[in-house]
């Protein structure tokens, strides 16, 4: 075969082998595209699930007087709660009692986490007691919290803590309970005791495992906060949520519902992040 004729067979080669690469890129990149996308089209759905919950109240009479949970009247009421600095002035009470009941939680849920992951006497001993306490509602507990704290704002944080607690604890129990055994041996024998390995090992091996808990433990505590701002405040976002409910402002109430959704959203969504970033590998 001459030269030329050789040449000739392998550009053909190339031409038919070219377009397998491209067409693999372009798969890729239409996967990777619709994995981005997918958070849209899901938010999308929920959009269009709204409006078409939206025409079936303005369509039927007998439902004509909560026309304004449609889509138009509480975009509008929101852009004005947003606008006026209302949304705000109801978020940040609300904000505040959420992060006090979530320390307070924490502050209590992490150590006897702690302490049940590594005790097994102790995980006997405070298991039973725990899980009868977890199965009952933080609302229950409105009555004794009424009576129990001098100010409303003290028992909604007692009632937010009492909610958040168990996932931030059972959440770090489990992760101390995963914790590599080799690790801590070799803590030992570099002469660590119980709270040098407690602060060099175990903390650091169970962040993850506490900050999900902690993110857990914040979408229970978000569902509490609004019934539990019915009591004597007034202010939050379950006191303008009430409020809005006996004036028959039902654009404002679903405005407020969207705000509780999208604070909520937010803060979920930061403490993934923290979550997904605490991970922790030891130095070897």
């Amino acid at each position: 075969m001459s030269g030329g004729a050789i040449e000739a067979a392998l550009a053909v080669e190339r031409e038919v082998a070219a377009p397998a690469p491209r067409r693999a890129g372009i798969r890729l990149g239409s996967a990777q595209a619709l994995d981005q996308l997918a958070p849209l089209v899901g938010l999308a759905g929920l959009l269009a699930l709204w409006f078409a919950g939206g025409l079936v109240l303005e369509s039927v009479p007998a439902y004509a007087a909560f026309a304004g949970f449609a889509p138009g009247p509480a975009l509008a009421s929101f852009w004005d709660l947003i606008a006026s600095g209302e949304a705000w002035r109801a978020a940040a009470p609300s904000l505040a009692r959420i992060g006090q009941g979530l320390a307070v939680a924490f502050l209590l849920g992490a150590p006897l986490g702690l302490l049940v992951g590594s005790a097994p006497l102790a995980e006997r001993i405070l298991q039973p007691p725990f899980q009868l306490l977890r199965m009952i509602s933080p609302l229950a507990w409105m009555p004794v919290a009424v009576l129990a704290f001098p100010s409303w704002d003290g028992a909604i944080v007692f009632l937010i803590a009492a909610a958040a607690i168990w996932p931030i604890l059972f959440a770090t129990a489990a992760g101390v309970k995963r914790v590599d055994p080799v690790w801590l041996a070799m803590a030992r024998n570099l002469g660590a005791g119980r709270l040098a390995a407690l602060r060099a090992v175990i903390v650091p091996a169970v962040l993850q495992d506490i900050l999900t808990g902690l993110r857990l433990a914040l979408g229970v505590a978000w569902i509490v906060l609004v019934p539990a701002e019915y009591l004597g405040v007034t202010s939050g976002l379950g006191y303008a949520i009430n409020d809005a409910r006996d004036t028959l402002s039902y654009d404002r109430l679903a405005a407020l519902v969207l705000l509780i959704g999208l604070l909520g959203y937010a803060l979920d969504s930061l403490l993934g992040r923290l979550a997904a970033r605490a991970r922790w590998i030891p130095a070897t």
